[in-house]
C-alpha cells in the first residue's frame, strides 16, 4: 500500500538549497508512484505570530485551515528547513504554533 506523503518546506526562500532538495524528495516519491505533495510555507498567506501567546486561540486563516486537512492525509511528513543559529526559521515556528494548537491547550 502506497503511502501519502505531505513535504512541508520551511525555508522563507523558494531559491534556497532546501527548496531544491524538497522538488528532489518530491521527484523521487514521484518516481515510485508514491502520492505525494510539496507546500512551501512561505506561499501560504497566514500570520506566523501568537498574538495572545498561549492565553487565548486565533482562529485560522484559510490556508492553515486547508494545510491541517493535508496533514490529516498525510501517512508521512517530511520537513525541509536549514538549521539557523541552531534552530529552524521563525516561519516554520510560527507555523507549527499555529497549526498544532487547538482547544486542548487550553
Amino acid at each position: 500500500m502506497k503511502k501519502n506523503i505531505l513535504i512541508i518546506n520551511g525555508h522563507p526562500d523558494k531559491d534556497s538549497f532546501c527548496s531544491e532538495l524538497a522538488k528532489s524528495y518530491q521527484i523521487g516519491a514521484e518516481k515510485s508512484n508514491t502520492p505525494v505533495k510539496l507546500i512551501n510555507l512561505v506561499d501560504l498567506e497566514f500570520t506566523p505570530i501568537l498574538k495572545h501567546g498561549y492565553n487565548k486561540r486565533t482562529e485560522l486563516e484559510p490556508d492553515l485551515v486547508n494545510i491541517q486537512t493535508e496533514i490529516n492525509k498525510a501517512d508521512h511528513l517530511v520537513f525541509v528547513y536549514p538549521n539557523w543559529w541552531g534552530t529552524y526559521p521563525a516561519l516554520l515556528k510560527g507555523f507549527i504554533d499555529r497549526v498544532f494548537f487547538t482547544e486542548i491547550c487550553f
